[in-house]
């Protein structure tokens, strides 16, 4: 009897390895191969005949210092005759996946006011860079925001893998469907109308991180849309489904450039890896490009944050997703607020006026999925009627006190 228990066990073990082998077999061929930029020519690599495409979140762009440095005033006046001694507003809207709902609620309800401006800068990051086209575009298209986000729901933005060869590939899930979405309604159309206002001066701006360099990348769609690139359609699609590609969970998205002669690709995630929300990098001197377009008034910066700001204290059950899903919110949480006094810090340096909005804490409903259509309805109605009985914009990012307490 030992002897047979003992050769039932091999048997099991033997099918078991044998699965394990296979698993990785097939696991091993569903990455496909990639042709990465060497690192020495990280800095070289372009977009093919798009040499404004995109630059480094952390710096100002050698191509605008040399335009700042070169271009008068008719040249400023020609090239910005949109935005030319006009008054500006900026508008940056932020990632947090289903979340984004409220800031589609919010600029809907804003445009029924009749006192939504035209933004001139739009960015965008993860669920940000689905709304910031739409909202870049204006008006015309808030039906289209709304429909975006009160009827998506989390099948229509990916469909599991196999768990069993998922481990072995890229991501845990496919996000073909979220591809077929970003197409359905960012149409040629859309990308067109995108090219027109970029030519007038306007800009849109989309952010990932580039995680063979593993540092944050902005995307001109307006330079990428106005372009001659053969495949300027797909890449615009790369970069907003790169931008909402979340680490692990979604496939990163491989983008071709170009670099010595050469063709290679880069591996862009999630925007959100590198800040949650953005208006222009640190490095970039803001007064000077105020000054430049003789800005009329006081610029104004919108952020428009789609996430609950105070602590949630609900208490975490101790088992090991459960805590590691707790401590990837706390660590979005706090990176978010932390890009909020960044945000608010250099408003304060370059003379810009500071607008912040977020969902209040008292709005307590849950999602079922991912993307709930329910929930998402909710939290848009919520974001469309504040909108309409006068948004209280925050001056001051959460907790921030503009003076030092009296002894």
């Amino acid at each position: 009897m030992d002897i047979v228990k003992t050769r039932t066990i091999h048997a099991h073990l033997s099918r078991l390895i044998l699965a394990v082998v296979l698993v990785i077999g097939v696991g091993c061929t569903t990455t496909p191969a990639r042709n990465p930029l060497p690192l020495e020519l990280t800095n070289q690599a372009v977009v093919p005949g798009v040499p404004e495409a995109r630059f480094w979140g952390d710096e100002w762009p050698k191509f605008s210092l040399e335009r700042f440095d070169t271009f008068t005033e008719d040249d400023f006046q020609r090239q910005f005759q949109g935005v030319y001694n006009q008054p500006h507003n900026y508008l940056a809207v932020s990632g947090g996946g289903s979340n984004g709902a409220f800031g589609a609620g919010l600029l809907v309800g804003w445009t029924q006011t009749g006192t939504r401006p035209e933004f001139t800068m739009v960015t965008g990051i993860s669920t940000g860079a689905l709304t910031a086209p739409f909202a870049f575009l204006g008006p015309d298209y808030d039906e289209q925001l709304k429909i975006v986000y009160t009827t998506t729901s989390t099948r229509m933005i990916a469909k599991k893998r196999n768990p069993l060869v998922a481990p072995f590939g890229d991501s845990m899930v496919d996000t073909k469907p979220l591809r077929e979405l970003i197409a359905e309604h960012i149409t040629t159309d859309v990308i067109e109308a995108v090219a027109e206002e970029h030519k007038k001066g306007r800009r849109l701006f989309i952010g990932t991180a580039n995680l063979d360099a593993s540092r944050s990348v902005i995307w001109n769609m307006g330079a990428i849309a106005a372009s001659d690139y053969p495949r300027k359609v797909e890449l615009f699609y790369d970069v907003l489904q790169a931008s909402s590609a979340i680490p692990v969970a979604f496939p990163p998205v491989v983008i071709p450039v170009e670099a010595g002669g050469q063709l290679y690709d880069e591996m862009h995630v999630d925007g959100g890896t590198g800040s949650q929300v953005f208006v222009y990098p640190a490095a970039i001197d803001w007064k000077l490009i105020t000054e430049k377009l003789k800005v009329q008034g006081t610029p104004r910066v919108y952020v428009i944050r789609n996430s609950i700001l105070e602590p949630d204290h609900r208490g975490v059950r101790r088992s090991i997703f459960p805590i590691g899903m707790r401590t990837i919110d706390s660590l979005i949480r706090t990176q978010g607020i932390g890009d909020l006094y960044q945000i608010y810090t250099l408003c304060a340096r370059d003379g810009n006026e500071f607008n912040l909005a977020y969902i209040p804490s008292d709005f307590t409903e849950k999602p079922s999925e991912g993307f709930d259509p329910v929930y998402m309805s909710r939290l848009f109605d919520l974001g469309h009627q504040m909108a309409l009985a006068g948004y209280p914009w925050q001056k001051v990012p959460p907790g921030f006190r503009a003076t030092a307490p009296h002894d």
